[in-house]
């Protein structure tokens, strides 16, 4: 705990007039007081003897805003993985394999068997299985006796705790998983009103701010991590699972093996990078992947998640970036300096020329031919 921090809250789940609530225990004064007092539509609960509030999303950061440097907010028992989930978990067998707690819903045989056998990408079957255990956890009775109308009110539930559009898909999509493949039900569920797909513009990084980035890494395998996500367009996926074998260094081409979509893909491997790449390689010896752990498992994506957090944090770039945003720059950049569509749609790995098509909405070089109307008035001097 950081000396500096005088105070402790405790968040805990509760579950008050069948809503999902985050409790907030602490030892009152008048610091906390005023501070809990200042949450959006907080109460009091004589049951539990806490002050609670709606547990979404964003009242989860909220609170953390509200009490950073004040206090100390504890909490292991609000995200203690119920059904555990880690990130060391890297295969199906992982998950099949956890150590199962009284009390606690998993996932079918079956379910796990049909992910395989039906080819799924490990990121998409991680989130089916966590999102059904969270749906099938949530209920009492057995899963396979659920109404059509039980299914509806715990989306809705989802929907009023703040999940996203994105989110309540992929809830939409793991219960459908195991009732119409895994089960083989008739297709009851797609009555069901999926949330409108948003049509958000990505964000983009200028150059100066990728070479920012990458200068402000503090070590050669931080650099050589945020170097190939942006050189060649990878998913933070497709680059943890990157083996030492798919960098060919004759012929300056990656190879994506077992991508979104079961498909492989090359991409390019930078000339200036490789010379980083072997740096690093001498210096860390990975034994099979490319990026590993202290274990000598793959990287993990918290990992990547934190570096490139904190090395946009030491380069002052204030947007909100990811893995992701490297790729939509490494895109983006490319057709702003003349590279056809159909080449970034192959080395991005788009199925659909549509996907690739939004970075046009976003490349500067044909915006900047555009004169605004303003510079043909005389706005004179102030």
């Amino acid at each position: 705990m950081n000396p500096s921090v005088l105070y402790k809250i405790t968040l805990k789940h509760l579950f008050i007039k069948n809503e999902k609530q985050i409790g907030l225990q602490f030892y009152p004064n008048k610091v906390l007081n005023a501070l809990v007092k200042g949450l959006p539509n907080v109460r009091w609960s004589n049951q539990f003897g806490m002050a609670y509030i709606l547990n979404t999303e964003a009242n989860i950061d909220l609170i953390f805003n509200t009490f950073r440097g004040v206090a100390w907010v504890n909490g292991k028992h609000f995200f203690g993985n119920a059904t555990g989930f880690n990130d060391e978990m890297i295969t199906l067998s992982d998950f099949k394999n956890r150590p199962k707690r009284f009390g606690v819903k998993y996932c079918p045989i079956a379910f796990y068997d049909t992910l395989e056998l039906k080819m799924y990408s490990f990121a998409t079957a991680k989130s089916y299985i966590y999102h059904f255990e969270n749906f099938i956890n949530h209920f009492e009775i057995d899963y396979n006796k659920l109404s059509e109308k039980e299914i509806h009110e715990y989306l809705l539930m989802k929907q009023r705790q703040g999940a996203s559009k994105s989110s309540l898909n992929l809830i939409i999509n793991s219960i459908k998983f195991y009732y119409e493949v895994v089960m083989g039900m008739p297709n009851r569920f797609y009555s069901i009103n999926r949330p409108n797909k948003e049509h958000k513009l990505p964000t983009v990084l200028a150059l100066k701010e990728v070479e920012n980035l990458i200068w402000a890494t503090g070590n050669i395998k931080h650099r050589c991590i945020i170097s190939l996500l942006y050189s060649a367009g990878l998913r933070r996926s497709e680059l943890i699972n990157l083996r030492l074998e798919d960098i060919d260094s004759k012929r300056l081409l990656i190879t994506i093996k077992q991508s979104k979509g079961n498909k492989d893909r090359v991409s390019l491997l930078s000339e200036r990078l490789l010379s980083d790449l072997r740096t690093y390689y001498k210096r860390y010896r990975p034994k099979k992947y490319l990026f590993e752990g202290p274990t000598g498992l793959p990287y993990t994506g918290s990992s990547i998640n934190k570096l490139i957090k904190r090395a946009a944090s030491i380069a002052g770039i204030r947007k909100n970036i990811s893995a992701h945003t490297l790729r939509h720059s490494f895109a983006t950049h490319l057709l702003e300096n003349g590279t056809d569509l159909r080449s970034i749609q192959v080395l991005l790995g788009h199925n659909s020329s549509q996907t690739t098509e939004i970075y046009t909405h976003i490349a500067t070089n044909h915006i900047h031919k555009i004169k605004s109307p303003i510079e043909l008035i005389n706005l004179g001097q102030i």
